[in-house]
């Protein structure tokens, strides 16, 4: 047993290859059982084990014999290069707290390395906060590509606002910019303040009666750097004012597009404390014009 496996269990989680059918089952009902358009990207038990056993990665993060998290990959070929697509991500609800997502990544990074492979990439909904910080600031993945209803538009009702928008992000698990995110060096609580704040906004919300924040316009971003706003709790959004959801999937889409497309790329994701309120951003950066060729 390696040193840091070693650490896992004095933690009081053990991360490995899934093996036993039944552990195989108990994910796949562990990926049945996560929100909304998520449980339908559930792998099946049995597509697991051949993943497994054909190049693919089935991982989890166990407390004692008991599944708190698991991860399912496979590698991906895009034409040019090769690299591992990781699929689903899923932890229990009473460990979400105890970083199992970031170490189960973290795992899988691990085991991408040792396989000889440099990146791996995933989707992920662009309005969940707690996604966003976990990919781009505590791994240091980067968004490249907004993409609109990617599991299709929801068949229920109760779904329809929230639709299945994905961005895609890249992971680049060598570079050095990740080896500093996954050690825990980031900028400080000060200078994603003064960042914040120097930068234009591309979607502009107010707070309503209720305090629940909505977006009001969408605008092109400008500078060198600007930030794009998401709901701090797309739950509370959710339970308190639905009629919104669709508004602010909208707004989050049109200014996705709006920044790619004007040459914008986001380089990190941040949480601002603000007047007693705490809010979401992306942050991105305009990337340098090309010199123009003799």
């Amino acid at each position: 047993m390696t040193a840091a496996r070693a650490e896992d269990r004095v933690r009081g989680f053990r991360f490995r290859r899934l093996e036993k059918p039944e552990e195989f089952r108990h994910a796949e009902e562990l990926q049945r059982g996560a929100p909304d358009a998520e449980s339908a990207a559930a792998v099946p038990a049995s597509l697991q084990r051949a993943l497994q056993d054909n190049g693919g990665l089935a991982v989890g993060a166990f407390a004692d014999i008991y599944l708190a998290g698991c991860s399912v990959s496979t590698v991906g070929w895009d034409g040019a290069a090769l690299y591992y697509y990781s699929h689903a991500t899923v932890v229990r609800p009473e460990y979400q707290n105890h970083h199992v997502g970031f170490r189960l990544m973290a795992f899988q990074r691990d085991e991408v390395l040792r396989l000889g492979l440099a990146e791996i990439r995933w989707v992920y909904d662009p309005l969940v906060s707690r996604a966003a910080w976990l990919s781009v600031r505590r791994l240091g993945a980067l968004p490249d590509r907004y993409l609109s209803h990617y599991y299709g538009r929801p068949q229920d009702e109760a779904s329809r606002g929230l639709e299945t928008d994905r961005v895609r992000v890249r992971w680049a698990i060598a570079s050095p910019t990740v080896e500093r995110r996954l050690s825990g060096v980031a900028p400080t609580r000060e200078e994603d303040l003064a960042r914040w704040t120097s930068s234009s906004a591309i979607v502009e919300t107010e707070a309503g009666e209720n305090g629940l924040r909505q977006p009001t316009a969408v605008a092109e971003p400008s500078g060198a750097s600007a930030h794009l706003e998401i709901p701090f709790d797309l739950a509370t959004i959710r339970e308190h004012e639905a009629v919104s959801l669709r508004r602010w999937r909208h707004a989050v889409r049109d200014a996705f597009r709006a920044a790619l497309d004007t040459g914008y790329a986001v380089d990190d994701f941040v949480v601002i404390n603000a007047e007693h309120e705490r809010r979401s951003f992306y942050l991105l950066s305009k990337a340098p014009a090309e010199p123009p060729t003799a």
